[in-house]
């Protein structure tokens, strides 16, 4: 054998080792028989948890799995079950669906236990919605205009309830009150529908939250409703005569909330590239 035959023999090998190598690591996600788990930082039944709940009926096929778990883990604004996937392993098999609370979630908590911006790896932005600005049915107010009024007249005794300390309404709930510059007394529930609940049963004044959340209760007259907080108004028949707090004279309020997916630091590529074409 003279050595040009060697070297080809040589690459022919190390060709078809990479070549393995390479089909492994593409094999290696999903693990077959170990679940996959999507974890949700608020309750069951929640805006986050209605949309991871989708994700894992329709990933199933594209992932080749049988089933995917939805795992509701509370606590600290969210920062539990952030936490759980940054220490997770980096399989592909634990992945995190969260909302902009991941990104405002430092300023929230000073020790959440991980780093936001170097213990995950991003997969994708899922989707984002405007919020709204709802209140109870019996409001006094019949604009937004009537609406600031009374807020200014009754800031002592008014009540802006949110879903929870780091959702999204609580985040929303901050930035009106900064654009007003006021503060509100705010109440937090564990989870939008009990905010929403007690809306309408005249217990609280005041919610800003999703318009996927709200549009329903607006529809049929269980909330009133004031704004909302996009660019541009909203074209759902349910929301087109809203408008928007830009057109109201707000400014630097103008916000609508993403949820995007994120697993732990150093997943393989191969395996992002599977969540990202799922």
């Amino acid at each position: 054998m003279n050595k040009r035959e060697a070297l080809a023999q040589v690459l022919g090998v190390c060709v078809l080792s990479l070549l393995a190598v390479c089909s492994a690591l593409a094999q290696s996600f999903p693990v077959k028989d170990k679940p996959i788990t999507i974890v949700v930082p608020f309750t069951a039944g929640g805006p986050t948890d209605r949309l991871a709940r989708d994700m894992a009926e329709a990933l199933r096929k594209p992932l080749g799995v049988s089933s995917i778990v939805v795992e509701n883990v509370l606590g600290a604004g969210g920062a539990i079950a952030t936490q759980k996937v940054a220490r997770a392993a980096p399989d592909g098999h634990t992945v995190l669906i969260h909302h902009i609370g991941m990104a405002t979630m430092p300023a929230l908590n000073r020790n959440p236990g991980f780093q936001v911006d170097t213990d995950f790896t991003f997969l994708g932005m899922i989707h984002e919605v405007p919020m709204s600005i709802v209140a109870r049915p019996s409001m006094e107010a019949n604009d937004y205009k009537q609406l600031s009024a009374w807020i200014a007249k009754n800031k002592a005794r008014v009540n802006l309830g949110n879903a929870g300390v780091g959702s999204a309404s609580h985040l929303c709930g901050l930035l009106w009150q900064a654009a007003m510059k006021t503060e509100l007394a705010t109440i937090p529930y564990k989870g939008v529908s009990m905010a929403i609940a007690d809306l309408m049963g005249g217990q609280i004044d005041l919610l800003c939250d999703q318009t996927s959340n709200t549009m329903a209760y607006i529809e049929s007259g269980k909330v009133k409703a004031y704004a909302v907080t996009s660019p541009k108004r909203l074209g759902q028949p349910a929301l087109s005569q809203l408008p928007t707090l830009q057109e109201l004279g707000v400014k630097g309020f103008q916000i609508s909330i993403w949820h995007g997916a994120y697993g732990p630091k150093g997943m393989s590529d191969i395996t992002q590239m599977k969540w990202n074409n799922a």
